[in-house]
């Protein structure tokens, strides 16, 4: 099939990679080598350790390493995670915290279908994990999704927002992080329209392309300067035989993780080249801030093609959202009918993904809103990660959003 074999190509680019790098610790690991009075072979076995690990992770799906909290009553509790909803696209989980009283305020956590698994939003469920009942979007791999089970695009997606809140009720606050926030205000205009009673009682919209024009960045340069067929030739592949969706086309994991080190190459390159001197020095420990941070960042899914073409051409060529222009199902979307949901908008001052005033547009869109169900906390100092994760989420963005749902509970 078209495309089958640069799929495989890559897969077998990275596996030969990994390869190298447990070749090159083995080899240089022997005993004799602490013979030879020249650190080369710390260094050859640092690099191998290192190379091995990094390519190894972008196979990997990581793990919650959620097994136990702390809850105010000062015990250590049990944390299972449960499906609430299954799908062969995505399953709607909740973290349960085994004997707590349940909490009054439940969240659900969109995750972004970005190239990234939901567990990057782990430290985010974490510390909202003492204050609320947690559910989050965990979005599948599309190489793991046989092709019977059919396309998926921005419809569909926002269709699995609109049944999850539907299930969950309306005392359901809903946070959306990067991605999903252009469609988390279209699901919610749609029940505002069709399904009033399922409504959230609150709506938080974080670093989201509600705009894409309203404060370009390089993601939308680039979404701005190659053409639709450009993108289908260049970035669409099919699922190679190793794996359950063979044949489905995608946009690969490891063609996304190539552009999103690319935005920062040389950064990238230091961390890697101090990684390396610290594994040599004996400094690098397996949990290390360095590898707690790429274990995430490199493990990467495969996104449906249809739902990554559609994206681009809906949301940030055409701007469908930002005009008031989506339609589902043939119908329009009209984020005017959002009367009864409180909306927070939470930008980071130096995002460079989806930059101060793209999410924030979503005010403007929201014409039936009255102001004081409104409100806008930009983060001075933070990039796009550090307004879900990190010290700023922590310090800043965390009690602001709980004031806020608690505030419109």
């Amino acid at each position: 099939m078209r495309y089958m074999a640069t799929y495989d190509w890559m897969e077998a680019t990275r596996t030969t990679n990994q390869w190298l790098g447990a070749t090159a610790q083995a080899m240089a690991s022997y005993p004799a080598t602490a013979l030879v009075p020249n650190p080369f072979f710390q260094w050859m076995a640092a690099w191998g350790q290192v190379t091995e690990r990094t390519f190894q992770r972008m196979e990997t799906r990581p793990d919650w390493r959620l097994d136990s909290m702390v809850t105010d009553d000062g015990k250590d509790h049990e944390v299972t995670i449960e499906p609430e909803l299954s799908g062969p696209f995505c399953d709607l989980i909740h973290f349960k915290v085994h004997g707590r009283r349940k909490k009054p305020l439940k969240v659900m956590l969109i995750a972004p279908m970005s190239g990234h698994y939901a567990t990057l939003l782990r430290s985010t469920v974490v510390s909202l994990l003492p204050d609320c009942e947690v559910y989050i979007t965990d979005w599948h791999n599309a190489r793991d999704i046989p092709v019977s089970a059919g396309k998926f695009d921005v419809e569909d997606y926002t269709q699995h927002l609109i049944d999850y809140m539907d299930h969950l009720g309306p005392n359901l606050n809903v946070i959306a992080v990067c991605q999903p926030v252009p469609l988390a205000m279209a699901a919610t205009a749609w029940l505002a329209e069709h399904m009033p009673g399922s409504q959230p009682k609150t709506l938080t919209l974080m670093g989201g392309p509600v705009d894409p024009a309203a404060n370009p960045t390089e993601v939308t340069d680039f979404g701005n300067t190659v053409t639709m067929g450009q993108l289908n030739e260049t970035m669409i592949q099919r699922v190679g035989f190793k794996h359950a969706g063979v044949g489905r086309k995608v946009y690969p994991g490891l063609l996304q993780l190539a552009a999103f080190m690319a935005m920062n190459g040389e950064k990238h390159g230091t961390a890697f080249t101090n990684q390396i001197m610290r594994t040599a020095q004996g400094e690098a420990r397996d949990d290390d801030k360095h590898n707690r941070f790429y274990d995430e960042y490199l493990a990467v899914m495969d996104m449906p093609a249809e739902f990554y073409l559609s994206t681009v051409d809906r949301v940030f060529k055409n701007r469908d959202i930002a005009r008031n222009a989506f339609t589902l199902n043939g119908k329009p979307v009209d984020f005017g009918n959002i009367k009864d949901v409180a909306v927070q908008i939470v930008e980071g001052e130096k995002d460079d993904i989806s930059a101060p005033g793209q999410c924030a547009a979503a005010l403007d869109l929201l014409t039936g809103l009255a102001d004081d169900k409104k409100a806008l906390h930009v983060e001075p100092g933070a990039g796009h990660y550090g307004i879900f994760a990190g010290r700023s989420w922590r310090d800043n963005i965390r009690p602001t959003v709980l004031e806020f749902l608690k505030a419109h509970k």
